[in-house]
C-alpha cells in the first residue's frame, strides 16, 4: 500500500505555488511523474496512482498552473504559456527526485500531459528513463481524418481568438478544458495548426530537441477516443528517436467502461496494470 501523506507544497522558480500529490509505497522500485489532461485537476488521478503504488511504483500527480491547488487563475492580467508549464514540471520532477532519490524515473501523462511529458524530456533528457502516455497525441490537424480534420483549423483559430479577446479561454463554458491562459491556448493552437512544438519565450527549438528523445515508450490508445486517435499518437511518437514504442489499444470490454478520452480515469486498473508491466 502507498503511504498516506499530505501533498507536497511546492514553489516554482517564478513564485507559483501549488501542491504535488504523492502516493509512495514502502519500497518503491520506480517513480512516476504524471501530468494531467488540459483542465483536469491532479486529484482525479488518485485511483490511478493508488493502483500503480500497490505495484511498487511511487506516483506524483502534477498540478497544472491555474487549476486545483494552484494559487493562480488565468485572466486578462494573469497569463502564461508552455514555457511556464515546463518550468512547473521541472519543479515537480525535482521534488520527486528528493522524495524517492533511488528509484528509476518515469514521466508520463494524459492528453496534453503526454505531449508536455515529451517536451519535458526534450528540455531535460536526463529527467526520466521511460515515457508513459495514455490517450495522448499531437493535436496537428493533418494527424486526424475525415471531416473532423478539416474542421480543426477553424476551431483552433476560433479558440485562440476567443482567448485573446476574453483574456483567457472560458473552457468550462465551452466544455473543453478549464479556464485556460491565452498563452497556453496560443502555444497549443500553434502546434495544432503547424504540427510543430514551440513554447513562446523558450530558448530551445522543442521540435528539434524532441528528435533527440530516446527512451522506452509505452502508450495506451482508447478505441473510441476521437480526441487522441491512434493517428495523432503516431504523429507525436514520430517526433521522438525511440525506435520501437510499445503501443496497445484498449476497448470498452477490456476496460469495463467506455473507451473514450476520460472514462478510463474512473476505472484505471486495466491501464495501470498494463503500464506497471512495462
Amino acid at each position: 500500500m502507498s503511504t498516506p501523506s499530505p501533498p507536497l507544497a511546492l514553489v516554482a522558480g517564478d513564485g507559483h505555488r501549488y501542491e504535488l500529490i504523492a502516493r509512495v509505497p514502502a519500497a518503491p522500485r520506480r517513480s512516476l511523474l504524471w501530468l494531467p489532461a488540459l483542465g483536469v485537476a491532479a486529484r482525479h488521478y488518485q485511483p490511478f496512482a493508488e493502483r500503480l503504488a500497490s505495484q511498487g511504483i511511487a506516483v506524483f500527480l502534477h498540478e497544472w498552473r491555474g487549476i486545483g491547488s494552484s494559487a493562480l487563475r488565468a485572466g486578462r492580467h494573469v497569463d502564461w504559456g508552455y514555457r511556464e508549464l515546463l518550468g512547473d514540471i521541472a519543479c515537480s520532477e525535482a521534488a520527486m527526485r528528493t522524495a524517492v532519490p533511488d528509484a528509476d524515473r518515469i514521466v508520463g501523462g494524459h492528453s496534453l500531459g503526454g505531449q508536455l511529458a515529451c517536451c519535458h524530456l526534450a528540455c531535460r533528457p536526463e529527467a526520466a528513463q521511460a515515457l508513459w502516455l495514455v490517450a495522448s497525441g499531437a493535436p496537428y490537424w493533418r494527424a486526424f481524418s475525415g471531416p473532423r480534420a478539416l474542421a480543426l483549423p477553424v476551431l483552433y483559430r476560433f479558440m485562440a481568438w476567443l482567448s485573446r479577446v476574453n483574456g483567457a479561454l472560458p473552457g468550462r463554458r465551452l466544455g473543453f478544458g478549464g479556464n485556460e491562459a491565452r498563452g497556453v491556448v496560443a502555444d497549443w493552437t500553434r502546434s495544432g495548426l503547424s504540427g510543430r512544438y514551440r513554447a513562446a519565450g523558450l530558448d530551445l527549438d522543442l521540435d528539434t530537441a524532441l528528435h533527440r528523445v530516446d527512451v522506452p515508450v509505452a502508450a495506451a490508445v482508447l478505441a473510441d477516443d476521437w480526441m487522441a486517435p491512434a493517428s495523432s499518437l503516431r504523429y507525436l511518437l514520430g517526433k521522438l528517436a525511440t525506435p520501437a514504442p510499445t503501443i496497445a489499444s484498449f476497448d470498452a470490454q477490456a476496460l469495463g467502461i467506455a473507451a473514450d478520452h476520460f472514462a478510463w480515469m474512473r476505472q484505471p486498473d486495466t491501464i495501470a496494470d498494463w503500464l506497471a508491466q512495462r
